[in-house]
């Protein structure tokens, strides 16, 4: 069995993560997931959080925030294909911030049930982002 894994962290616009690592982490829709080489092979949704991934001989890991999207795991190769994907030291909490207001802001005067919800899922998105942000100064 290999002891390694291949990992793909990629979003609409861009691949932010295409390597080998030896262990990967990120929120399922379930709940928190691990995933070591020969995990079982699976397909879920994930919800907006923080996928870290551990390189064989590195000291700490590689953080990619994600607004959801979908895992596909085979036993030595991971996909993680983001709707919103950013590398955590690329995220930025005043502009996080100001979307926020915005959006809440947009949300007050929203004249459709379905424009509501959209902005309703972009403050949640906007609130676990800010939370990670938080999470990661400490």
């Amino acid at each position: 069995m290999s002891k390694k894994l291949k990992v793909d962290v990629v979003n609409a616009e861009e691949s932010l993560f295409s390597g080998e690592a030896e262990f990967v982490a990120l929120p399922g829709i379930e709940g928190e997931l691990g995933i070591l080489p020969g995990h079982t092979p699976l397909i879920t949704l994930i919800r907006p959080g923080l996928v870290r991934i551990r390189k064989e001989g590195q000291e700490g890991e590689d953080e990619f925030f994600v607004a959801g999207g979908v895992l596909e795991v085979q036993p030595n190769n991971v996909i993680v294909l983001a709707d919103v994907a950013i590398r955590s030291k690329d995220l930025d909490e005043a502009k996080a911030k100001e979307a926020m207001d915005r959006a809440k802001e947009a949300a007050k005067n929203a004249s459709s049930q379905i424009e509501v919800a959209k902005l309703e899922a972009e403050i949640s998105m906007l609130a676990e982002q800010l939370r990670i942000l938080q999470k990661l100064k400490r």
